[in-house]
């Protein structure tokens, strides 16, 4: 999914901007750091994860209490999953990119730190044509 999936993808889900946000690859894709994500990956508040699991949709709970919901168009909603804050790009609430840094270094997974040379990189690039 490039730039123009996910904005249209996530806006069509019409939830409040107050209760979601955009982490991981989409938002490295919004970010204008990677060019396509093949899944969407959403932060939710208690109060949107609470109305999805009373509207049906099935929920993974995880030790801490927190929910992870999978929706159509390969899209999934983690509960209360921020580090940092929420910024906005295009109208869509995103993770900062100090906090997808963090989100990236505490996965730790290998295509993770691929992530983390990508938008180190980024930020130089930025850095230098600022």
């Amino acid at each position: 999914m490039n730039k123009q999936d996910i904005i249209q993808k996530v806006h069509a889900l019409g939830f409040s901007i107050e209760d979601y946000w955009l982490v991981t690859g989409g938002a490295m894709v919004l970010y204008g750091i990677k060019n396509e994500t093949h899944d969407i990956d959403l932060g939710c508040s208690k109060r949107l994860a609470d109305r999805l699991e009373a509207e049906g949709y099935l929920a993974k709970r995880y030790t801490d209490g927190t929910r992870k919901f999978e929706m159509p168009g390969n899209i999934e909603l983690f509960e209360i999953w921020l580090f940092d804050h929420v910024d906005s790009i295009d109208g869509i609430p995103i993770i900062s990119i100090k906090g997808l840094i963090m989100m990236k270094e505490s996965l730790g997974r290998a295509k993770d730190k691929e992530d983390l040379t990508l938008i180190r990189e980024f930020l130089t690039h930025q850095q230098k044509h600022a």
